[in-house]
């Protein structure tokens, strides 16, 4: 694990699964078996599901602020 110090769109995909409540993309695919939606144009994520069976739904553009990036947390897996 290692946090995020620059914005990317990887640190952009790895904040809105953590505002959703999951570690990363593994996790979410853990639970849930269903593909995620994300935006043609820029490639973010568009549509989450909580682990309570709401759904998170996002705008295309970015949306984890500056103040943000050292928050979020990147998982490597070996």
């Amino acid at each position: 694990m290692r946090r995020a110090l620059t914005w990317s769109s990887e640190v952009e995909n790895a904040y809105r699964y953590q505002i959703a409540g999951y570690r990363d993309e593994m996790e979410y695919y853990s639970v849930h078996s269903e593909q995620v939606e994300k935006w043609k144009t820029s490639g973010f994520i568009k549509k989450l599901r909580r682990k309570d069976g709401y759904y998170y739904y996002f705008d295309q553009g970015r949306e984890c602020s500056e103040k943000d990036v050292k928050r979020c947390k990147l998982y490597t897996y070996d």
